[in-house]
C-alpha cells in the first residue's frame, strides 16, 4: 500500500493531478488567516525548480503559472480556509 499525497498534520499539503493531464495541484490545510501572501511569493519558489536552467535538469522549456484558486481574499491575506493552487498544463 501506498503512503498517499497528503503529508503533515497540522499544517496538511495534498498534491494532486498528472504532469501529462491538465495540470498539477496542491491544496494547503491548516494555514491561519491573516497572512499576506501573493501569486507572485509562490511563483518566485515554482520559478527556481523551473527545468532548462541548468545542464543537469530537462531541458524541456515551459513556463510554469501558479493560479491560487480558494483561500486567500481580494488582499492577497489568508482566510484560514484551505489554500488551493494549480498549475495547468499548456
Amino acid at each position: 500500500m501506498g503512503t498517499g499525497n497528503t503529508f503533515g498534520k497540522v499544517f496538511r499539503i495534498s498534491t494532486w493531478g498528472e504532469s501529462h493531464g491538465g495540470g498539477v495541484g496542491v491544496t494547503l490545510d491548516g494555514c491561519p488567516p491573516r497572512l499576506h501572501v501573493t501569486r507572485e511569493d509562490i511563483q518566485k519558489d515554482l520559478d527556481r525548480r523551473r527545468p532548462g536552467q541548468s545542464r543537469i535538469t530537462t531541458p524541456r522549456n515551459e513556463e510554469d503559472a501558479v493560479e491560487i484558486m480558494s483561500g486567500l481574499n481580494s488582499d492577497d491575506v489568508t482566510l484560514g480556509t484551505p489554500i488551493a493552487m494549480v498549475v495547468r498544463n499548456k
